[in-house]
């Protein structure tokens, strides 16, 4: 007996054969090499959190552990959350947007207030367990996504484009600068230069924006004492890596150490002898040394994979909402390994981001999943769109085949009529 298919709105395409279904497989909608390389970048970084955190911890006179055991987790949370992301409609997300913005900025003022200083800066809140301006990243991520896609037809206008565009990241990025925390600002003005030119903001407004974000920076820069400080061993350290900062010539010396393959995963030595912070900041000159030039490279090559998935993405997204959220969302994840690797390197200014999945800190680790999570909404949404458009296709298709064949028998009988 032939064969015929059933489809559902609801369901995969069961095959019948006479009275016996054959259930078929159902596709997987979710971006699997992105998935891939988080989980990897995940276990490298648990892997090297261990190794590079337990002497860290007995300095500070916690159990050797401390640190990897919260590190564990803020990332079951982080997965928690992201697992619930992927399956929540990023255009519900965009409904309670404007609320988290304002909690958001409330949470940055009361980093101010409370003023709790670690490491020269008060960027925390209680006890130094969250950090306010790593979510703002993501928050002023989805927020300008909304926005622009909302203003998309008035973004030639200097009054609905430029000037608010120029107030939500003047108020967010001033308070983290107050803070100071010169990396998570600049990351907010990048950010938001490149949404409002993917938005398809006027090449004017584009260029205005440009040269204003040049001199501000540049006067943050050698203004600040933290942004002088640090362009100040960069530059040299470009020309001569002997006149590098002191964190920098710690970090290359890892590498050196390191050489090709590595010493081997807790055999490291940089990172007994003052390495700054090799568990947070550092983490990634551990890696240099304990696997080697090819294991960080093999990093790079993961963030790229990252940067690449999220622009298929965004190219396959439904609608221009998901394309500006994809390519803010990786965008800026990759953005901030790099910013942390060519500063560990000395090719970047030292800027102190965070490695994302592989760094000490529960709020980087929590908001970099939270990104994958909605990312991965997207590419789910966009598999379910086309699987929608691949099932009309097919019943158009099967709803003419059957109407031919209805014509064809009508047709006939009507000439065997038309004989006798």
């Amino acid at each position: 007996m032939g064969q015929r298919i059933i489809l559902g709105s609801n369901q995969a395409p069961r095959t019948f054969s006479g009275a016996k279904a054959v259930q078929q497989p159902l596709r997987l909608r979710l971006d699997v090499p992105l998935l891939g390389t988080v989980f990897t970048l995940l276990a490298i970084g648990i892997l090297m959190l261990f190794s590079a955190s337990w002497d860290f911890a007995w300095q500070i006179e916690k159990p050797l552990g401390y640190i990897f055991a919260r590190q564990l987790m803020w990332l079951t949370l982080g997965l928690a959350i992201m697992g619930v992301l992927v399956f929540i409609n990023y255009h519900w997300i965009a409904r309670f947007i404007v609320p988290a913005m304002g909690l958001t900025v409330l949470a940055l003022v009361a980093v101010l207030i409370i003023s709790e200083v670690r490491h020269g800066a008060a960027r925390t809140v209680s006890a130094g367990s969250i950090q306010p301006s790593e979510l703002a990243k993501l928050v002023t991520i989805i927020y300008l996504a909304v926005w622009l896609f909302a203003k998309q037809e008035r973004l030639h206008d200097v009054s609905l484009g430029l000037l608010p565009l120029g107030l939500i990241l003047g108020v967010i990025g001033g308070l983290i600068l107050r803070q100071p925390d010169l990396s998570a600002a600049l990351t907010i003005f990048i950010l938001g230069g490149m949404l409002f030119f993917l938005a398809g903001g006027d090449i004017k407004q584009i260029t205005i924006l440009f040269v204003i974000a040049v001199l501000a920076g540049w006067i943050v820069v050698w203004f600040n004492p933290t942004g002088n400080v640090r362009m100040g061993t960069y530059l040299p350290g470009l020309k001569d890596p002997l006149e590098a900062s002191y964190h920098v010539k710690r970090a290359v010396g890892a590498f050196v150490n390191g050489g090709w393959l590595g010493t081997g995963i807790n055999n490291g030595t940089v990172k007994l002898n003052d390495l700054p912070l090799p568990h947070s900041d550092s983490i990634y000159a551990v890696i240099g040394e304990e696997l080697g030039v090819w294991g960080a490279a093999l990093m790079v090559i993961l963030y790229a994979v990252i940067g690449w998935r999220g622009l298929v993405i965004a190219r396959n997204a439904p609608d221009d909402l998901g394309r500006l959220l994809a390519a803010g969302l990786s965008f800026w994840l990759v953005m901030e390994a790099f910013f942390n690797m060519g500063g560990i390197l000395g090719l970047l200014p030292f800027a102190g981001n965070a490695l994302p999945f592989v760094s000490a800190g529960g709020s980087n680790m929590v908001v970099s999943l939270m990104a994958i999570g909605i990312l991965l909404n997207i590419s789910r949404l966009s598999a379910e769109q086309r699987e929608q458009t691949e099932r009309r296709s097919f019943g158009e298709i099967v709803g003419l085949r059957r109407w031919d064949r209805r014509g064809r028998v009508s047709r006939a009988r009507r000439d065997r009529s038309a004989r006798n």
